[in-house]
């Protein structure tokens, strides 16, 4: 999950935001060379058919992404050749591929993060994934549920998932037992973690705290988990599923009582307060002084290898035992370019997309990069089975995931500036914790600022 979303923010609610784009429908396909070519389109191709793949994978992500395009180019050698292409950050990527709607230069492929949905939906550039499913009779029932719900807009499959993420509490067991407590009876509520934040934080000899019993980074994702995991809607619009958003929603008394939180802990002194850097946040976790610890399974793998304690893991907390939501997915998808390509290019992109969504292939994805598989049977592969058992701390994500309910809240919020509306939010718990505004001002006041860049971005794309 990347977690510098700003230049998309600005990108979003430029003059320039999308050219190209005319539609303001809410649905989850584009305009223009939307609808999926035959597959005979490959067929009387003559040649190798080549097809350009922008991506944001770096580190192991690249090297486990690179192993997957070779053995797909070796399964169709002399037909189809993918050329994968890293874009820098998803920011960079985004920024890079309006670029190229205005050169009418795009990738075949594409690969954008979650909150990246709306923009690729608006920008008219894409053939829906749904389209190629329904041309072919192919079945979709294989994605996980959630998956597949979250790039979903009215019951249509924008885009093919790929790399996808969820939250966990990752704790230190070690940390855990020094204070006299049971890791193996993790916090599920706010409330419960915010007590056993209390305990678990250490102070030396001369009252300098050497070990907080939480912290994160003042990330706005969170904030949105949380609601979702009470059931509670971001956006309106039932999150931009029905309609496209014209208004966010997270400045209620179940937001204000979510930072309000976070702030208490921090002016506590039982939480670190790491700033908005996610690097920060982590390397606090693993020197082991910070307990307990929020972030995605995608750096499940990292910690496990790098820290020099026992890491133990737990679902995302509620905010009350009542709560009925679940969490949302984070990750990114990928999307096949219309406009400007041949049936060809797009049917041999349809081709690259199934292939990466096979049990295998995600079975190869997952144990590779700790991105949860977004194919359920690649569970059920024997090197998936070795590596969870390997890596039993998964477990804890596998388990939440079935556990989630399909909503428009664990869907997440479809919205043009939802980067730049995690950032307002980020602004809000800053000022929640220096004292400088309420909680609830300070969401009310972010919701207000940002309303002019929705209506805005939504101008942007009307027609």
């Amino acid at each position: 999950m990347k977690k510098s979303a700003r230049a998309l923010a600005a990108l979003l609610v430029s003059g320039l935001a999308l050219t190209a784009c005319t539609s303001g429908s809410s649905g989850g396909g584009a305009s223009g060379d939307s609808a999926a070519p035959p597959a005979s389109a490959l067929d009387q191709a003559t040649g190798v058919t080549g097809v350009e793949f922008w991506h944001s994978m770096t580190g192991k992500n690249a090297e486990t992404l690179t192993t997957l395009v070779n053995k797909f180019n070796a399964a169709h050698q002399g037909k189809i050749e993918v050329k994968p292409l890293f874009q820098g950050t998803y920011d960079d990527l985004i920024a890079k591929y309006k670029a190229s709607v205005q050169q009418k230069a795009t990738p075949a492929v594409v690969q954008v993060y979650d909150i990246g949905t709306r923009f690729m939906i608006d920008s008219k550039q894409t053939v829906p994934a749904q389209a190629f499913a329904d041309k072919d009779g192919y079945s979709l029932d294989d994605l996980q549920p959630n998956i597949r719900n979250y790039y979903s807009v009215g019951g249509k499959l924008a885009s093919m998932p790929f790399n996808s993420s969820l939250p966990l509490l990752y704790l230190n067991d070690d940390a855990f037992k020094d204070a006299g407590l049971d890791p193996a009876k993790p916090p599920t509520t706010l409330a419960e973690l915010g007590d056993l934040a209390q305990k678990l934080t250490k102070k030396d000899a001369s009252g300098q705290t050497v070990r907080y019993g939480f912290g994160a980074a003042v990330y706005g994702w969170f904030v949105e988990q949380l609601l979702a995991e009470s059931g509670a809607l971001y956006c309106d619009g039932n999150n931009g599923r029905d309609a496209k958003a014209t208004k966010v929603t997270f400045d209620t008394a179940k937001g204000a009582e979510i930072v309000q939180w976070w702030a208490d802990l921090v002016k506590g002194g039982y939480a670190a307060n790491t700033g908005r850097q996610t690097a920060d946040a982590q390397a606090a976790f693993k020197a082991g002084t910070v307990a307990m610890h929020l972030e995605s399974t995608g750096v499940l793998r990292g910690y496990t290898e790098a820290a020099k304690f026992a890491v133990g893991t737990a679902p995302f907390p509620k905010t009350v035992a009542a709560d009925q939501g679940g969490p949302v997915i984070g990750g990114a998808s990928l999307w096949i370019s219309g406009p400007g390509h041949s049936d060809a290019q797009k049917r041999a992109s349809w081709e690259f997309e199934k292939f990466l969504s096979e049990p295998e292939q995600q079975a190869v994805w997952h144990t590779g990069t700790g991105y949860f598989p977004v194919n359920t049977k690649a569970l059920d592969v024997a090197a998936d089975k070795e590596w969870v058992a390997k890596y039993p701390q998964f477990q804890t994500a596998i388990d939440q995931l079935k556990a989630t309910k399909p909503t428009p809240a664990t869907a997440g919020c479809l919205l043009g500036v939802m980067p730049q509306a995690r950032k307002g939010v980020e602004t809000a718990i800053e000022q929640t914790v220096s004292g400088s505004k309420t909680a609830q001002q300070a969401l009310t006041d972010a919701a207000k600022e940002l309303q002019p860049a929705i209506e805005s971005y939504n101008s942007s794309v009307a027609g």
